[in-house]
C-alpha cells in the first residue's frame, strides 16, 4: 500500500487530488455537534494543499436515498473544515455535475474543494457492479490522483470507496496509515494482559467481533445493552431491559467456549434502572435506582452499569497492557446514566495499557464527556471498519488501496 509521502515525494503541484474523506458528522439541524472526523482529515489535506496539489474532498452523510437532500448537505462540513484550515474551501451544490465540474477547474494550486454527498448519486451505494462503476468514472474525471483517507467508510463495497482507486494512481492517507498501523497492534504480537470493554445496543452487532476475540483476547468486558442478553443467558431476569432473545444461544455457546479457552467474561454485577428510558433532549432528571445485577424488576429496564460494576471494571482493566474499547456502558447521553462510560474511560486514562478507542459511539462519548482525546493511545474514527478488522475480514477500502 502506497502512503501519501510517497506521493508527496513524487510531486503534486497543479494535480488534482481526489480525497476520500469520512466527513459523515453528526449535524442538530445544520450545526455539527461532533467535528472529530474533520479533524482527523486535516493532516492529509493540508499537507497536499501545502504542497500545491488542487484538493478535492469528498464524502457521504448520512443514508440519503440515491437523490439530493438538504437534510444530509455537506455544506456545514465544507464550511468547519475551512474553519479548520484556516482558509476557505470552495464548496460544489453537485457531485459530478456542472458545479462540481466547474468548481475544480476553477481550483488554483493549493487550494481545496469539498464535493456534495456522494450518496446524492445512486451510483454510490449501487449493489450493481456497472452502475457504481460508471459513478467512479464520473468522479475519476474529476481528479489526476487518488487518496483514499475515510477509515469509517473502508468496509464499504461503494464506488469512491472500491472502485475509484482502480481508475486512479492511488494512495492512503496519513490517517488510514494510522488506523491500520494500530488495528495491527490488537491483531498482531499483541502485549498482553488483553482486554476488551465491549458494550453498545445490539450483541448480534459484536458477535463476530467476540467469536475472534475468544481466541487473541484475556479477557472481555460486557456493558450496554448487550449485556442483558449475557445475563439472560446466565439465568437472570432482565425486566424490560434490551434483550435479544434469539441470541442468547449464540452467547451461552460464548460463554462455554471462553471458559475452555481461560478467556474471562465479566458481566455486570449491579446496573441502574428505571421504568422509562430517559428524555434525551429535556435531559429531565430520570430518578435511577441501583439494583443487582441478577435482581432486575420485572417492570424495571436497566440503562447503565451500577457502582460496583463500575470498580470491577476499573481493577479489571488495570494490569491490561492493550485494551481496546468499543460501546458506551449505558445510556450515556444522559447524565444520569453517564457514570459507566465515564467509568471506562476514566479506568483507560489510568492504565498504562496501550489504549484504543474503537470509533462510534466510543469515540463521541470520549468527547461529550468532557475527556482529553489525545490522553488516550489511539481513537479510532471508524466503529464498524475496525470491528469488522479485528474480525478478520477483508475491507474492501484498504484492499482497493493495495498495489
Amino acid at each position: 500500500m502506497k502512503t501519501i509521502d510517497e506521493l508527496l515525494a513524487e510531486g503534486v503541484t497543479g494535480k488534482r487530488v481526489f480525497v476520500r474523506a469520512d466527513l459523515n458528522v453528526p449535524l442538530d439541524g445544520t450545526t455539527i455537534t461532533d467535528d472529530g472526523r474533520i479533524r482527523a482529515v486535516l493532516p492529509t489535506v493540508k499537507a497536499l494543499a501545502e504542497a500545491g496539489a488542487r484538493v478535492v474532498v469528498a464524502s457521504h452523510l448520512g443514508r440519503p436515498k440515491g437523490a439530493p437532500d438538504p437534510a444530509f448537505s455537506l455544506a456545514p462540513a465544507a464550511a468547519r473544515l475551512g474553519e479548520l484550515l484556516g482558509a476557505g474551501v470552495a464548496f460544489a451544490t453537485d457531485t459530478v455535475g456542472e458545479s462540481a465540474t466547474a468548481t475544480v477547474a476553477g481550483l488554483a494550486d493549493g487550494r481545496v474543494a469539498v464535493i456534495e454527498n456522494l450518496r446524492f448519486n445512486a451510483g454510490e451505494t449501487a449493489k450493481d457492479d456497472a452502475e457504481r462503476a460508471a459513478f467512479a468514472d464520473q468522479l475519476a474525471a474529476l481528479a489526476d490522483v487518488y487518496v483514499g483517507d475515510g477509515f469509517g467508510a473502508v468496509h464499504r463495497k461503494h464506488a469512491s470507496v472500491y472502485d475509484l482507486p482502480g481508475k486512479l494512481p492511488h494512495y492512503a492517507g496519513y490517517l488510514i496509515a494510522t488506523e491500520v498501523g494500530v488495528l495491527k497492534k490488537l491483531t498482531e504480537d499483541v502485549k498482553r494482559p488483553y482486554v476488551v470493554a465491549l458494550g453498545g445496543a445490539k450483541v448480534s452487532d459484536k458477535l463476530a467481533v467476540i467469536d475472534q476475540l475468544l481466541g487473541k483476547a484475556d479477557r472481555i468486558l460486557i456493558g450496554g445493552g448487550m449485556a442483558y442478553t449475557f445475563l439472560k443467558a446466565k439465568g437472570h431476569e432482565v425486566g424490560i431491559s434490551l434483550l435479544q432473545e434469539d441470541q442468547v444461544p449464540v452467547v451461552t455457546e460464548y460463554m462455554e467456549r471462553a471458559e475452555k479457552n481461560g478467556v474471562e467474561i465479566v458481566l455486570p454485577v449491579d446496573v441502574l434502572v428505571a421504568t422509562e428510558f430517559p428524555d434525551l433532549k429535556t435531559k429531565a432528571p430520570a430518578n435511577p435506582t441501583t439494583v443487582a445485577a441478577d435482581a432486575i424488576p420485572a417492570d424495571q429496564e436497566g440503562l447503565d452499569i451500577g457502582p460496583e460494576t463500575r470498580k470491577l471494571y476499573a481493577s479489571k482493566l488495570a494490569d491490561a497492557a492493550t485494551v481496546f474499547w468499543n460501546g458506551p456502558m449505558g445510556v450515556f447521553e444522559h447524565p444520569d446514566y453517564a457514570e459507566g462510560t465515564k467509568a471506562v474511560a476514566q479506568a483507560l486514562l489510568d492504565s498504562p495499557a496501550f489504549t484504543v478507542v474503537g470509533g462510534g459511539d466510543s469515540a463521541a462519548a470520549v468527547r461529550i464527556l468532557g475527556f482529553d482525546e489525545n490522553a488516550f493511545g489511539h481513537i479510532s474514527t471508524g466503529g464498524g471498519a475496525s470491528l469488522e478488522y479485528l474480525e478478520g475480514k477483508t475491507l474492501p477500502g484498504l484492499a482497493a488501496l493495495e498495489d
